[in-house]
């Protein structure tokens, strides 16, 4: 099977995953609207995937619309190479859940094989702190997908097809949220 069949087979896969799609969506619009934020954390090609999926939220999608509060947790090269030096890498993306997350906040963890321990530490401390946590992983979810408050699996063992489908995921999680808030903004 080729690169695009096992793309295109995975997506078609991908839609009977669309009702817990739309409700981690919806967890998302009601954090937004009660004026939380969103932290995002993941490790490589994940890792990416938040810079990404924080870049829409903040800076927009397709509509010109406010800014909307979102902090991938994987970009702040000060603070990562320090906690790694001065920690270690397990706790990395927890510490700055302890430092910058509330209960109003939701996280979303993204790991395709939902077993990353620097993921796994994370949505403890987001857990106890009162937060939703929006797990985005593959294969068959991992720890990961039994700690999260919402768990998207997609449906392969492939990570390329799973970073395919969280990337798709994340658009329309945006498209979802800029609709809901320009409809409260128009009203």
């Amino acid at each position: 099977m080729s690169e695009l069949e096992e793309h295109q087979a995975m997506i078609a896969r991908l839609a009977d995953c669309s009702g817990v799609i739309e409700a981690a969506g919806e967890r998302l619009i009601n954090t937004l609207k009660q004026g939380g934020k969103v932290l995002l954390c993941g490790n490589g090609g994940s890792a990416a995937d938040c810079q990404h999926i924080a870049a829409e939220f903040v800076v927009r999608y397709e509509k010109k619309r406010q800014a909307l509060a979102a902090i991938a947790l994987t970009t702040d090269s000060s603070i990562l190479t320090a906690h790694a030096n001065d920690y270690d890498f397990e706790t990395v993306f927890s510490r700055q859940v302890e430092a910058l997350g509330n209960e109003k906040d939701c996280l979303i963890a993204i790991s395709t094989s939902g077993k990353s321990k620097n993921i796994l530490s994370a949505v403890d401390a987001a857990k106890s702190k009162g937060m939703i946590v929006i797990a985005l992983t593959g294969c068959e979810g991992g720890e990961l997908s039994k700690k999260a408050t919402i768990s998207v699996i997609v449906p392969s063992v492939v990570t390329a097809r799973i970073q395919e489908a969280h990337i798709l995921i994340g658009h329309w999680w945006c498209g979802a949220i800029e609709e809901a808030l320009s409809v409260i903004k128009n009203t």
